[in-house]
């Protein structure tokens, strides 16, 4: 039975709520108290035609994560604190500790940032996964990101999941896909299987790639266990 590799998207998967978005919309303008109410309109305006642009598929994600930080005033003090108000999906620790047992290996792979993804696994003693994500440095108030697998991309992704897959197919695993939404498109179609909820699903039914639906790390594992992950 061939190795198997779990590739799971973090944000609105093994996070439930969507980190980066939420960290964009409250150190922006558009979230801060202290701005006039015309700067959190600009804001607001120029976050959602961002996002219509990425849906649509006219920015990529490296182009938009670099055009949303620019919008962005934040210390790391201030990001780490932010961090803090968020916990993992309760069922993906059990999964990750019994994937392991059984000889698989458990991925972390994001489009998001390092600084909140590394803290939240160390709060949930999964600080040994290994995590392929953005990075963030923080100057003066500003937030700066940096794309440490860009090099391994499509030309689109800040860190395309697609590389990362086609890695591991050479390297003799199964790969399994945990996705939910755009970030995780690239690497459905090289996955051996995709594991999706959300717009993922709907999307992956739209270009006729086989997926299977999940609601938690409970049933991922409970398909593990039957094999037929």
């Amino acid at each position: 039975m061939a190795r198997l590799a779990f590739l799971c998207d973090f944000d609105g998967t093994v996070s439930p709520e969507d980190i980066g978005h939420n960290f964009v919309m409250r150190f922006s303008a558009r979230g801060d108290a202290r701005a006039s109410d015309a700067e959190r309109r600009e804001a607001n305006a120029r976050l959602e035609d961002l996002a219509a642009r990425w849906r649509a598929g006219t920015l990529g994600h490296r182009e938009l994560t670099e055009a949303e930080c620019a919008l962005l005033r934040c210390d790391e003090n201030e990001a780490h604190a932010f961090a803090d108000g968020f916990a993992l999906d309760p069922t993906f620790a059990p999964f990750a500790r019994e994937a392991q047992s059984r000889g698989a290996q458990v991925l972390i792979l994001s489009e998001g940032f390092d600084f909140y993804i590394q803290a939240m696994l160390a709060r949930a003693g999964l600080s040994d996964l290994d995590v392929a994500s953005n990075r963030v440095r923080f100057e003066r108030g500003r937030v700066i990101p940096e794309f440490p697998h860009a090099a391994r991309s499509c030309g689109r992704c800040g860190n395309c999941k697609g590389a990362h897959a086609r890695d591991w197919r050479a390297r003799g695993y199964r790969t399994v896909l945990i996705g939910d939404g755009y970030s995780d498109r690239c690497a459905a179609r090289e996955c051996d299987v995709v594991l999706a909820r959300g717009s993922l699903l709907d999307w992956c039914a739209s270009e006729r790639i086989s997926a299977t639906g999940f609601d938690s790390f409970e049933g991922v594992l409970d398909r593990a266990r039957e094999g037929a992950a």
